[in-house]
């Protein structure tokens, strides 16, 4: 598959450029194309680096405490989210808490093809922190997505997921 364009996922191209990525070894997070090669950017001709797409390791019960700004990926839609990466099994039931004293959060669950497993504004406290809970239906990587809610907040932020297990 060929793509020619000025912008290609949020990434200005100053001189067009042609890509060519096997449609087989590409799918779609979010509003991000990725290619099995992680490249959501392209080097032009004026020998411009390139950004790679690369969502940071989360393990289950870890705490990230992080910074969401502009230096993160463009949503398309004026605001930027920055992408974690975790191994979730079939049947794993988890929790994700996304806390932030500085932006109005939103969390989003995604599965390998793109597809939003589940996503949360609002925890249920009446706060604009974020909680989500999710059962997982397939083994595999997942993408657990940090993102403001409008086009201009960030900010730091604290984010967990917890593997929820059966009282015995």
């Amino acid at each position: 598959m060929y793509i020619r364009h000025d912008i290609i996922n949020g990434f200005k191209i100053e001189s067009s450029a042609k890509v060519m990525i096997p449609s087989s070894r590409c799918c779609w997070y979010g509003a991000l194309f990725v290619s099995a090669a992680v490249l959501v950017g392209v080097q032009s001709s004026s020998s411009q680096a390139q950004e790679l797409y690369n969502p940071l390791p989360l393990n289950s019960g870890q705490e990230v405490e992080d910074t969401l700004s502009d230096r993160d990926i463009p949503t398309g839609e004026g605001g930027f989210a920055r992408d974690y990466r975790v191994k979730l099994e079939d049947g794993d039931q988890v929790a994700i808490d996304l806390l932030s004293d500085e932006f109005d959060t939103i969390v989003t669950l995604m599965a390998a093809d793109g597809s939003t497993v589940g996503e949360n504004d609002d925890g249920p406290d009446g706060s604009t922190n974020s909680l989500l809970f999710a059962r997982i239906a397939e083994t595999g990587n997942y993408i657990v997505r940090v993102q403001a809610f409008g086009a201009t907040g960030g900010g730091d932020f604290k984010l967990k997921i917890t593997r929820l297990r059966p009282v015995d």
